[in-house]
């Protein structure tokens, strides 16, 4: 068995950042993610005036419930969706402040409709330098009553995500209804961080009070991202090895995790305890049909497994990816085709077959995952490169050597 400890949550350390920024007093994060988006976003928190001190494996912030200390700045998302989403959220609670925010191109492409949408109907002074819907955009602050607003969160479940953790710097709090909501599980994660800081958020069906008041500071410790644990569980899957994770077990909050599940179906082993999650395998996979709508975010690792398994892979339901940092379903589709895989693709799905992949190099599109879930295919596939391998820069900076270092002690285990 190969046990590998991973970095923490990308998700969970972007809430983290925010819902610390936010709180009454210094808060502490334990193991906290350092990657480029995660670096980006503690950066653009320290632009709008926020104190932040690192340490090796812990960041303090200094907590500011009334908004940032500086009332003017300009702030660079990077690449960071997060980012992009959640801190011009933060900054238009402020009592008062001009703050302006633009991305990289790859972000400017990305959509913020529904969320800027939304600020705009809760009184927000919001202007968009360029297109109406993206990055850049200019906030005027002057603090927000709060009240009841309609939501589609069908196309990312960050737009719920900013809105319920500003919910108590909102003079009256807020009620969301949600129209459409994909990713459901990362709105879990959500209003389990905020209960943890001291908000306790009321759900009814698709409608979310959230109550004005504030939030604590505390020590928050961030589990190992899951989306991220994935690539090993399915190199363990498809090699015919096993791998345990520590840190994600029965009480992890992402539901990412929730790939381990098809896996099992696909014929692969696990077990989950309250400590960890273990996937052992033969290495016979079987084909499968399945929705992955609410971790659409491992679609990618499932794609490059696909053409090993028995029988078709089909996925489902995952129109979203559309708009990620490329659109994931072609780049799928593209590199598997390159690989001489039939791969067809709709709107919302792409069905595999099976065969035999040849080594190409695989047409990343800046995307860390298409990197890390074809890193997965390359071990069956010998020969395999990349034309932009830094890319995992964005989530996982040591990715390569961590992938390598994995795939060796793997390779001493006893079949």
């Amino acid at each position: 068995m190969t046990v590998i400890h991973l970095p923490g949550s990308k998700s969970v350390t972007a809430r983290a950042l925010f819902l610390a920024a936010a709180a009454d007093g210094t808060s502490t994060l334990v193991r906290p993610l350092r990657s480029d988006d995660t670096e980006g976003f503690a950066e653009g928190l320290t632009r709008l005036g926020y104190r932040i001190t690192q340490e090796a494996d812990r960041w303090h912030i200094e907590g500011r419930p009334t908004g940032p200390a500086v009332t003017d700045a300009d702030v660079h998302c990077r690449d960071g969706a997060t980012t992009a989403r959640f801190l011009p959220t933060l900054a238009a609670a402020a009592t008062r402040g001009t703050y302006r925010f633009d991305a990289s191109a790859q972000m400017r492409r990305r959509p913020l409709a529904p969320l800027t949408g939304a600020l705009r109907a809760l009184g927000v002074d919001l202007r968009h330098g360029g297109a109406e819907g993206h990055h850049p955009l200019r906030i005027e602050a002057h603090g927000i009553e709060g009240g009841g607003i309609t939501l589609d969160a069908g196309e990312s479940s960050q737009y719920l995500t900013a809105l319920l953790m500003l919910g108590p710097l909102t003079g009256n709090g807020l009620r969301i209804t949600v129209t459409d909501l994909v990713s459901a599980p990362y709105v879990e994660i959500t209003l389990a961080m905020m209960r943890d800081f001291g908000v306790e958020v009321v759900r009814d069906g698709d409608v979310f009070t959230v109550p004005p008041g504030g939030y604590r500071a505390t020590a928050y410790t961030v589990e190992p991202d899951a989306s991220t644990a994935g690539y090993f569980f399915a190199a363990a899957a498809l090699t015919g090895r096993e791998v345990t994770v520590p840190g994600l077990g029965t009480d992890a909050l992402q539901g990412d995790l929730r790939f381990v599940d098809v896996l099992r179906r696909m014929g692969a082993d696990v077990r989950v305890t309250k400590e960890s999650t273990t996937v052992r395998s033969d290495g016979r996979l079987s084909g499968i049909t399945v929705n992955m709508r609410d971790i659409s975010d491992t679609m990618p690792t499932l794609a490059a497994l696909a053409p090993f398994a028995s029988g078709p892979v089909r996925i489902e339901d995952v129109g979203n990816t559309r708009v990620k940092e490329c659109d994931r379903l072609e780049a799928c589709a593209q590199n598997l085709r390159r690989m001489d895989i039939t791969a067809e693709t709709g709107p919302d799905w792409i069905e595999i077959r099976p065969g035999t992949p040849r080594p190409t190099e695989i047409a990343t599109h800046g995307d860390h995952r298409i990197v890390m879930s074809f890193a997965v295919a390359g071990l069956r596939v010998p020969g395999i490169t990349f034309d932009d391998p830094g890319c995992v820069r964005k989530t996982f900076p040591g990715f390569h050597e961590a992938f390598a270092e994995f795939v060796g002690l793997m390779n001493h285990q006893i079949v």
